[in-house]
């Protein structure tokens, strides 16, 4: 063979090896990159060929699948009521999804790993494959309560009742919501510009407010400090009397600590369960100086605050107490101001402990995932997050917000025949606005069946009582539902 024809033969050869290599590189190393890029259509075509798994609720289905007939986008995402639960089901849409849509994806879409049994049998037996469905722990009753009862006050705010002695989430609600249906149309055009119309909303619809947005939690916080107290001395009980000055000098500054608009507390020496009752401030700025920050900030991380980031699965915005400063502005975060930020299901938890006698569960919103045959593939398990206080502590702060619903700010959640325990809030916001209005709570007090935070945005007039006019009667609609009344 000639010089030449040798040449051409080796640059066939290594163009063809070349080409060998840049096939296998392809599909072994850039497979999975060039199969989820957006540029890719069949994606956007494969997203709509299978029919995902129910969302439900119960009875009542949240999301499902509908057969469109049509050969390119066979199956539909559909949300029968999806203002009232989408803060909860999210969405699904041509290149993304969101909440539980994304949160159990891989289950919904039946590509998980634990449905590999059920897409052989399927495949065995020439069955078109189907997602597997999640039940939630969500009570339909509290969730349709709690979204006409906050969505009647006109203003923007969240929900989120938990079942004490499990954890599980019955409601989770946040106002202003919207319609995930349009975000779910097979139309990259349509669905990208209602979503645009949603992402600039001020009043930002697309956040769940409930677990995604922390607020000052106001007064509500005070039962922290007050467990913090009472776990501190076992002979301290509702009865103690500790000092309760109109206005509590604060070291260090002249920002004193004043009650609501300089008001007297009793006769400036009164009992836990009365500073509670009123929602005093002085009380609990002297306790907490008292105490000193590495209590209040240790009696916070039991109840979880601070803690591991919680995934319900949905990911929860982590809560803080606030940094290590001065003794005044300790006494500012034991009632629930200066640099303390809470998520409403945080402050639920705290409820929920309480109410627990002092065990706090994991909050969590999946009961349920089973196959499309209706095979169990996993169930829920409850689970201790922490404790919190002690039996009798909590026995103790159980007493005293009964005393505030009976006697004191929170007389609106009242239930007849039923021992309602609460704390009303107020929390100070930007200036020019009105403060926000918060409320916890649960029932019954002697065998809890729920537990709720509640947040209403520059939903008081100031005080604890007109957060708790505000904020509490909202509460009372969803513990009834969750009751029966």
């Amino acid at each position: 063979m000639n010089g030449p024809l040798k040449r051409a033969a080796l640059a066939c050869l290594l163009m063809f090896g070349l080409l060998m290599i840049n096939v296998n590189y392809l599909q072994a190393v850039r497979a999975e990159d060039l199969r989820s890029d957006a540029r890719n259509p069949r994606n956007f075509y494969a997203r709509y060929e299978i029919e995902r798994g129910r969302i439900t609720a119960g009875n009542k289905v949240l999301a499902e699948s509908v057969d469109t007939g049509d050969n390119k986008f066979r199956f539909q995402r559909r949300y029968p009521e999806g203002k009232i639960y989408a803060p909860v089901t999210g969405f699904f849409a041509p290149e993304s999804e969101r909440d539980m849509e994304r949160a159990e994806n891989r289950l919904l879409n039946g590509t998980s790993a634990d449905l590999l049994i059920r897409r052989s049998i399927d495949l065995f037996t020439a069955k078109r494959s189907k997602g597997a469905n999640v039940d939630l722990t969500i009570n339909p009753r509290a969730q349709e309560a709690a979204y006409r009862a906050l969505g009647a006050s006109g203003k923007k705010g969240a929900l989120v009742a938990i079942e004490p002695k499990t954890g599980a989430i019955l409601a989770m609600v946040s106002i202003p919501t919207y319609d995930p249906n349009p975000l779910s149309k097979p139309s990259k055009e349509d669905v990208n510009k209602a979503y645009r119309k949603l992402d600039k909303d001020e009043d930002r619809p697309l956040v769940n407010r409930a677990i995604e947005r922390t607020y000052p939690p106001g007064s509500t916080f005070k039962v922290v400090t007050m467990a913090a107290y009472l776990e501190s001395d076992d002979t301290v009980g509702p009865q103690t009397e500790v000092d309760a000055p109109q206005v509590l000098d604060l070291p260090n500054t002249s920002a004193d600590l004043p009650n609501y608009g300089g008001a007297a507390c009793g006769s400036g020496r009164v009992t836990l369960s009365f500073a509670l009752e009123k929602s005093c401030n002085t009380p609990f700025g002297k306790i907490a100086m008292q105490l000193g920050y590495d209590a209040v900030h240790d009696q916070a991380e039991k109840f979880g605050i601070g803690g591991d980031a919680l995934e319900i699965p949905l990911s929860v915005s982590a809560s803080d107490f606030g940094p290590r400063e001065d003794e005044a502005a300790l006494a500012q975060a034991s009632i629930g101001q200066r640099s303390n930020q809470m998520t409403p299901l945080q402050m639920a938890m705290i409820a929920a402990g309480i109410a627990n006698n002092g065990v706090v569960m994991k909050p969590y919103l999946v009961n349920r995932i089973a196959d499309a045959e209706g095979g169990e593939i996993d169930g829920a398990d409850p689970t201790e997050l922490s404790t919190a206080m002690s039996e009798d502590s909590a026995r103790k702060l159980q007493e005293m917000m009964v005393n505030v619903v009976n006697n004191g700010t929170a007389s609106a959640a009242q239930i007849p025949g039923v021992s309602v325990g609460g704390k009303t809030g107020t929390a100070e916001t930007a200036r020019g606005k009105a403060p926000h209005a918060w409320f916890i709570s649960f029932a019954p007090a002697d065998d809890p069946k729920i537990a709720l935070a509640l947040i209403v945005e520059s939903g008081s007039a100031g005080d604890d009582a007109s957060g708790g006019h505000t904020a509490a009667p909202i509460a009372k609609s969803v513990m009834e539902a969750v009751l029966g009344r």
